[in-house]
């Protein structure tokens, strides 16, 4: 879809003041500044409709905790201006990826909803869109997991990031972990820059950068080159760092080039 206008986050939180300095600090803050985006923090409370802005109760059937009602949701919801995707944020969610930041970064309003206590009453699912983790774990609520959602789709909208074409080499951008960076001083602790980032020869700083990613997610996600669309050059380079021709195939890898034959020197006449 074509965003005629900024991306706008409207966070829902019984926190908000987690939520701001996210919203207004660094390049996110610098983004909605210039607007590229804008990030707005909405108290749930404000919805609660009792004198003592309460918006959880026992849950049904007993148990330890409270749970966040799903009347409240519905009308904090309904004040917003129509988003395109309602997200709740829930251990039990499709696991958050680069490729769903990078299809985030495409709509034009996302909702967020960020739980506590024991999360939000069941019903509250048939009102999102979808439902996100990022991660195999448990906080005590929403607010730091709709900060990274935030800096990681924010990061993607046109301008936001100074170089347009860094985020294109990020880790998982491309499927593979990102390579090493080095910068100044050139030798720290008996640990020098690489050389051949000294060199000026760029085409083989990006073959280099090419076989040190694919050699840092060989090590460390092995997991992810399935998925990559890996070359008959990495193939090449996966076979020195000792991965087997069966492993390749399994992973769908193309072979690697043919190996130049010698050309025959013609006899004199």
């Amino acid at each position: 879809m074509t965003r005629s206008g900024p991306l706008r986050f409207s966070l829902l939180t019984l926190f908000p003041e987690l939520l701001r300095p996210w919203a207004q600090e660094a390049l996110i803050g610098k983004a909605a500044a210039r607007g590229l985006i804008a990030a707005d923090v909405v108290d749930l409370r404000a919805f609660a409709e009792n004198k003592h802005r309460k918006v959880d109760d026992t849950p049904y059937g007993g148990g330890a905790g409270m749970v966040i009602r799903v009347d409240v949701a519905e009308r904090a919801l309904a004040s917003l201006d129509a988003p395109d995707e309602v997200i709740l944020l829930t251990p039990a969610g499709q696991p958050f990826s680069q490729a769903m930041a990078e299809e985030l970064s495409t709509r034009a309003h996302l909702a967020v909803l960020c739980g506590r206590y024991e999360g939000f009453d069941a019903r509250v699912e048939s009102l999102v869109t979808r439902e996100v983790s990022i991660g195999d774990f448990v906080m005590m609520g929403g607010e730091a997991a709709a900060a990274c959602l935030l800096e990681a789709v924010a990061r993607l909208v046109p301008g936001v990031i100074g170089d347009e074409e860094s985020h294109r080499q990020d880790s998982f951008s491309s499927g593979l972990l990102d390579y090493p960076e080095f910068t100044r001083p050139m030798t720290w602790r008996e640990q020098s820059v690489p050389e051949v980032l000294m060199r000026g020869d760029h085409a083989r700083i990006a073959a280099w950068r090419r076989a040190e990613a694919l050699a840092r997610t060989l090590a460390r996600r092995p997991d992810l080159l399935p998925g990559t669309g890996l070359t008959p050059q990495d193939s090449a380079a996966l076979l020195a760092l000792g991965v087997t021709s069966a492993q390749l195939e399994a992973w769908g890898a193309p072979p690697p080039p043919a190996p130049k034959r010698p050309k025959k020197r013609r006899a004199d006449s």
